[in-house]
Parts: C-alpha cells; sequence; structure tokens
C-alpha cells in the first residue's frame, strides 16, 4: 500500500511539474480569453470571448461547464466598430455588485474601447451594460484599449485598470471602477518584440504579479507561427500595485522582461489569454485558453485549462 501510495504522488507530481491542465468536463472548448469567479454559494462562471461575451457555470472548476447564454444580449452601447462581438472579458466584485469589463475592437484596429457592465447575481440576463469606461483608443495614441484587467491596492479604495495589446505594450490607469481617473502610463513593453497583451495583476505575499501573454494568438489553422513565437504566458513583479515590475532575472518588464510561466508543452500549443484567481478550496489557479494538437489548431477548438499556482519560490509555478 504504500509503495502505490508513494507511485501515485510521484505520478501526480510529474504532472504537476510538466503544466498539462488539470481535469475539465462539459463544454470546455470555444472558451477564448477566459475569466473565471465563483459565487457565494459555490457555482463558478466562465465569462469567454464571443456570443456576446458566452457564460457558462459549472459546480465544481473541473465542470461539468453547461453555456447559460450571453452576458450581453443586445451587444454594447459603444458607438464602435465591434460592438456586436465583444472580445476579452474580465469580472470582478467590488461589494455586493460584479462589474464585467468587455473589449470593442476589430481586429488588428486601434480603435477600440474598454466597456463595462454590471450584475448584482453573475447570472446570464441580469447584466446592465454601463457602456464606456473612458478608456478607449485610436491611431494618436501609443496603446491599444482591449483586455481589460481589474486590481484594488490591497488595503485601500484605490482600483486600476491594466490593459493594452502590442503598439507599445501594457498600460495602466486608476479607475473608480466604472469610470478612469488620470491618464494611462506604461507597465510593460517589448521593444524589440511588441506581441504582448490580456494583463492580469494578482497579488499574493508582499508582490503584485503581473502575467501577460506574450507571442501569435490566433489562425493557427491556417498560418502557424515559427516554434517559439505562438502565445504563451509571462510574469513580472513589483512591490507596489503601480510598477516598476521586473522579472525574475531582473529586467524591467517596460524593456522587454517577463518570466515564462506556461508555453507549449506535449498537447498543449499556445496557452494564454489568462487570468488568475484565489479560489477558495484549491488556494491561487491560473487559467487560460490553449489548443489541444491532438483535437485540431482552430480558434473555435482551443480549450478551457486550469492549474494551481506554487508561489513558494516567491515566483509563480505551474
Amino acid at each position: 500500500m504504500v509503495l502505490i501510495s508513494s507511485i501515485f504522488v510521484a505520478l501526480n507530481l510529474l504532472h504537476f511539474s510538466r503544466g498539462l491542465p488539470e481535469a475539465c468536463t462539459g463544454i470546455c472548448n470555444n472558451s477564448h480569453d477566459p475569466a473565471i469567479i465563483r459565487r457565494a454559494d459555490g457555482t463558478y462562471f466562465r465569462f469567454s470571448t464571443g456570443g456576446r461575451i458566452a457564460i457558462h457555470t459549472a459546480p465544481n472548476i473541473t465542470g461539468p461547464w453547461t453555456y447559460r447564454g450571453p452576458a450581453l444580449p443586445g451587444g454594447s452601447s459603444i458607438n464602435l466598430a465591434g460592438n456586436q462581438d465583444l472580445w476579452a472579458p474580465d469580472v470582478a466584485q467590488v461589494g455586493n455588485q460584479y462589474y464585467l469589463y468587455y473589449s470593442v475592437s476589430t481586429f488588428g484596429s486601434q480603435n477600440s474601447a474598454i466597456g463595462i457592465a454590471r450584475s448584482t447575481s453573475l447570472d446570464a440576463g441580469t447584466w446592465t451594460d454601463l457602456g464606456s469606461t473612458g478608456v478607449v483608443s485610436n491611431p494618436s495614441l501609443p496603446y491599444n484599449a482591449i483586455d481589460g484587467n481589474l486590481i484594488n491596492e490591497e488595503g485601500t479604495s484605490n482600483y486600476f485598470l491594466t490593459f493594452g495589446s502590442f503598439w507599445n505594450g501594457i498600460h495602466r490607469v486608476r479607475v473608480t471602477p466604472t469610470q478612469k481617473h488620470g491618464d494611462a502610463y506604461q507597465v510593460a513593453f517589448d521593444p524589440r518584440d511588441p506581441a504582448i497583451e490580456g494583463p492580469t495583476v494578482f497579488k499574493n505575499g508582499g508582490f503584485y504579479y503581473l502575467f501577460f501573454s506574450k507571442g501569435s494568438c490566433c489562425g493557427y489553422d491556417k498560418n502557424r507561427p515559427a516554434a517559439g513565437k505562438e502565445y504563451r504566458i509571462m510574469v513580472c513583479r513589483s512591490t507596489s500595485p503601480v510598477g516598476p515590475f521586473i522579472d525574475r532575472d531582473g529586467r524591467s518588464c517596460r524593456n522587454g522582461g517577463g518570466t515564462l510561466v506556461l508555453g507549449t508543452n506535449q498537447w498543449v500549443y499556445g496557452p494564454g489569454g489568462q487570468g488568475v484567481y484565489r479560489d477558495p478550496v484549491l488556494g491561487p489557479i491560473l487559467y487560460y485558453h490553449y489548443v489541444d494538437t491532438r483535437i485540431g489548431f482552430g480558434d473555435g477548438q482551443k480549450k478551457f485549462g486550469w492549474n494551481r499556482i506554487n508561489f513558494s519560490s516567491g515566483w509563480p509555478v505551474v
């Protein structure tokens, strides 16, 4: 019995060290840019790009996941191209309200805006669109206003929205959290490779960790990037929510810094579009979408993946 138990533990550690996704049942595909939150009654909600922000629910992070409908069945009130095809949701609870951030844009465009909707329950059919947060972009600005993520400075009423995709990287602006206040400033950029986007900020211990996706995200079934240039999840950290953020080697995140958290391995290809959530049962988890090479490379085939995170070294390891 001891030998069998030891083998079981060893196999679990091997699976953990390889960074393969944990179990997912039910509807696990078509989950581009997922956002996860757990309601007080134990129900998990997953929001994702497409379908005017598709909502899925499950009794457990592992599933079974069930489709519940769109968050914004009428689309967005923001008067921009793409307001019926909403992207990159992020969900957060502030007091007794839930806030859903979403992006209005078209692929490759800098004419973009981050919108917001509100609900008291998270359920489909309960979301009220509040329109733009005031975080908008156009070709005269150094950033692209998509991929918003809300972070609270622990112990204060200060909220920040971190956002950005390509152009001059990832930026940060103070919010209420429904409207921006002040000017945006840069927190991450790679002057040699501007393909960074999808920021998530997560507080653990004495550090604020800035996770972001780097590389080519999409269209793998038509034009696969060179090896190592596909989507992957990177991280930098800071003792302050406003930065500066550095990677494990001490490089500035504003000058190409970033430590790899999860990349292509075995049958997992191009993981990204990530978020981080402190699960009340499992502790910190990293969630993301990825392509399962055993199934197919199409954007609609992207699956929901998640892993527990170990911060014992001071840096996240899945």
